[in-house]
């Protein structure tokens, strides 16, 4: 069973996220608010993947990102996000970050998208 950390301020969202992935089979080890606790958490669960919203208080979901590639490189991440414009695709490419699933979320391209990196 492949372990999920979901970083993301919005309780609805982690809820939804939540009952999204374990209805396919997934184990959510644990979620965070904020990108300081989530990349302790990611440090202290190691999980398979982690979900990622951009805007957060605090550090934002790219810098995030960035942080838990220095403790793992070859970390799995999905950013989620309403900011899908050509500016933000391109600031996530620069952080070596392409996989982006636009907000309000689609069950279907989600569970698509951890199909595909979940090998």
């Amino acid at each position: 069973m492949k372990k999920i950390l979901i970083i993301d301020d919005s309780p609805f969202i982690t809820m939804e996220i939540k009952e999204i992935v374990t209805e396919a089979g997934y184990e959510v080890v644990a979620h965070s608010r904020n990108g300081e606790d989530g990349i302790k958490k990611f440090d202290e669960f190691r999980p398979d993947i982690v979900t990622l919203d951009i805007i957060m208080p605090g550090i934002d979901g790219i810098e995030t990102a960035r942080e838990i590639r220095r403790i793992e490189p070859n970390a799995k991440i999905i950013m989620l996000s309403s900011l899908c414009d050509d500016e933000t695709k391109h600031e996530l490419k620069e952080a070596g970050l392409d996989i982006i699933v636009e907000k309000p979320i689609e069950k279907k391209k989600l569970l698509s998208v951890l199909t595909s990196i979940a090998i």
